[in-house]
């Protein structure tokens, strides 16, 4: 549904978006993220038409967003991270105007979809209400509203939660997992525990550049591959011997070796076949097993660490001549 190629924006000398690419199938929901200044709103902004690309190809629905701007644009909803709305004009006014400039149909058909909006986004309380006069989260649900009036195919999503309040959170994630069954999502978000909530699929940017894209269940085993144990234990041995044991791959001591308890942090290609492995090597050298966790790396942890290796990459790439 969405196809982008090697999409590169400049500003001035300023790659904004460098060389992107990646898809998104028919009904997926894909979290678009990335740190801030990263190239998503740009990318965004040029898959909606408000912006031209410098160089490279975007289709939605096998339609070329530059070639054919009117038609991408009659078959996506598009939310920006700012609604530009027009606050001296009331919330229901306001759909009315924008369902007009959509080619809405008017009469009853035109007022039955902006109802349905209004009770959809949890708008319609505030119906009658100058936009001006609302909170922030209010007029973001405004722009969500506005986004599904004319029922299209594709949601282009940016920051749709920014201002909502923890429960609002919860409503709009439920929201976007309903209609991901009717559209195809492309989200972004600081938010990671609403990617994890409502995605299939994950697209990380760092830089302008696409530095991962992955459906959520390999993001997942990718968590599951980097997981560690810590554990603590008691005795008058040295700790080291558990560095020995079959399975692991890296032992650091997080505590003194002297102290009562041991603090061990212990990396593992497996944690199955590793924790009673080291159950075992501790009754049999006399050392009393006080904790062992399993600690997995979140989509959180595994953001920084996918963002940081990138910049890390990009920087020995830049070798400095002193």
């Amino acid at each position: 549904m969405i196809h982008v190629r090697n999409l590169t924006k400049y500003y001035g000398d300023y790659a904004a978006v460098q060389d992107v690419s990646f898809d998104v199938a028919d009904g997926q929901i894909v979290g678009f993220l990335g740190p801030n200044g990263a190239g998503k709103s740009t990318t965004m902004r040029i898959l909606a038409g408000y912006l031209t690309a410098t160089s490279g190809k975007a289709t939605i629905d096998r339609l070329d967003v530059f070639w054919d701007s009117v038609e991408v644009r009659r078959r996506i909803g598009y939310m920006p991270e700012s609604c530009p709305l027009y606050g001296e004009m009331r919330v229901r006014e306001y759909l009315d105007f924008r369902a007009g400039l959509k080619g809405m149909a008017g009469g009853s058909t035109r007022r039955k979809r902006i109802d349905y909006v209004l009770e959809r986004c949890w708008v319609d309380d505030v119906q009658t209400q100058l936009i001006g006069t609302l909170s922030k989260g209010y007029r973001q649900r405004v722009g969500l509203a506005d986004a599904l009036l004319a029922n299209p195919p594709v949601l282009i999503l940016d920051e749709p939660t920014a201002g909502l309040d923890p429960k609002q959170i919860r409503s709009v994630r439920g929201l976007i997992k309903e209609l991901g069954q009717e559209h195809t999502i492309l989200l972004s978000t600081h938010i990671l525990s609403e990617v994890e909530a409502t995605c299939n699929r994950v697209i990380i940017i760092n830089k302008g550049k696409v530095a991962v894209s992955r459906s959520l269940e390999e993001l997942k085993a990718s968590a599951q591959a980097k997981a560690h144990i810590h554990l603590v234990v008691s005795g008058s041995r040295d700790p080291n011997g558990f560095r020995g044991v079959d399975g692991v791959i890296d032992m650091r001591l997080l505590s003194d070796p002297y102290a009562e308890r041991i603090q061990l942090r212990i990396t593992t290609r497996d944690v199955g076949d590793l924790t009673p492995r080291l159950c075992q090597f501790a009754a049999e050298n006399e050392w009393l097993l006080l904790e062992l966790n399993v600690v997995r790396p979140t989509l959180e942890d595994l953001f920084v660490q996918i963002t940081e290796d990138e910049d890390s990459s990009q920087a020995a790439l830049v070798s400095p001549l002193m």
